[in-house]
């Protein structure tokens, strides 16, 4: 991000991680074509943290608190960034299975139970702040890197293989779901650091940040895992809080774009090396969020939104003046607004929005299968 930015919000915006997701109509249809899975796992950052964050001792990058969860059962904060559920609910109901805990909460005392019930049908690691590289947090020391989070899966994996077998266990590994929304703080890290940027340049920055996940991935796949949903970093300079630096037009941070672009162009072809590596043990879907984002924001009544640079909450020029806090303002139809916050998490209907684009049969932002077609493989 821009140097400029004072202490308070940077803090803010190095866990803000992009993505965006709601539901339109016509696709309701393709939750039928679905084949059943038995669980789904989910890594990332805030775009899908579920509340790890509230169990981290000195975190402030948590959102367990009101205006967030407003619309989600008993209006609960949960330590989601968003008004309801987020993408990773989104897609474990599509498939008929129980939201995924965080799993940290699966740690305290007498937890057993959920534990062991959560092992087979799907838990969540990921964490607000999360990079892929353990350094992106090295400023505050307030989140669960991508190693991390892997080291914890393993945990889970040993309490499914305890239950099922190492026979069974695998089967039911290789038939779920691996969901991953993960690189957008990496990319904040370097806009942020002149020492980062000394060091290395952007192309070798985001074939770093690639090479790096792809070791993740295979510390995964190891484990048992075949089907992986994966998601490209969206359009991040289209964000409330980056177009309000432009005061006259509200446009986005074309240079912002640009570094997403070039990570997603190396992510493609990591994925692409990492599946020839593999062979047919590893199966994946690869979803364009930039161009979803795109799309949205260009046409968004096609997909039922009728402001789609403004946050939802906040306050302030295009209410980006400050993050959603309990006395902020709160847009009365949150289903009608693509962005929750000033740093462009997305609001519940925006996370479905995006599901339902994920298993539509329109293949422009897929590949190389939809994801209906990933869980069917």
């Amino acid at each position: 991000m821009p140097t400029n930015e004072t202490p308070f919000l940077t803090i803010f915006l190095i866990f803000h991680g992009l993505v965006w997701f709601g539901s339109f109509t016509g696709l309701e249809a393709e939750t039928a074509k679905l084949a059943s899975i038995p669980g789904v796992y989910v890594f990332g950052d805030s775009l899908v943290d579920a509340g790890n964050n509230n169990y981290l001792a000195i975190s402030i990058s948590k959102a367990n608190y009101p205006r967030n969860g407003v619309d989600f059962p008993d209006k609960k904060a949960t330590g989601r960034f968003s008004n309801g559920k987020n993408a990773a609910d989104a897609i474990a109901e599509k498939f008929g299975l129980p939201l995924p805990p965080p799993y940290l909460s699966l740690k305290v005392p007498f937890k057993e139970k959920e534990r062991q019930s959560a092992a087979l049908t799907g838990v969540n690691f990921a964490s607000g702040g999360a990079g892929i590289f353990n350094g992106s947090d090295q400023k505050l020391r307030q989140s669960i890197p991508l190693s991390h989070q892997v080291n914890d899966w393993l945990e889970i994996r040993k309490e499914l293989t305890s239950q099922l077998g190492p026979s069974e266990a695998q089967i039911h590994l290789s038939k779920s779901l691996f969901f991953m929304v993960i690189g957008s703080n990496d990319l904040f890290d370097y806009f942020g650091s002149f020492k980062l940027r000394q060091r290395t340049n952007p192309q070798q920055y985001t074939q770093s940040m690639a090479d790096k996940l792809k070791e993740q991935l295979k510390r995964v796949h190891d484990t048992g895992a075949r089907r992986f949903l994966i998601l490209g970093v969206a359009q991040i300079g289209c964000t409330p809080g980056q177009r309000a630096k432009n005061s006259t037009m509200h446009e986005c941070n074309e240079d912002s774009n640009m570094w997403c672009s070039l990570y997603n162009e190396a992510l493609i072809k990591m994925l692409q090396q990492l599946k020839q590596e593999l062979q047919s043990s590893m199966t994946y879907t690869y979803f364009d969020n930039f161009k979803s984002i795109h799309d949205i924001i260009t046409n968004p009544a096609r997909y039922g939104f009728a402001d789609v640079t403004s946050a939802c909450c906040g306050s302030g020029d295009l209410n980006a003046d400050s993050p959603c806090f309990p006395v902020s303002n709160l847009c009365s139809d949150r289903t009608k607004y693509l962005f929750w916050d000033r740093y462009g998490h997305p609001t519940e209907a925006a996370a479905r929005t995006v599901v339902d684009l994920m298993i539509s049969d329109d293949s422009q932002y897929s590949s190389p299968l939809t994801l209906t077609q990933l869980v069917s493989s």
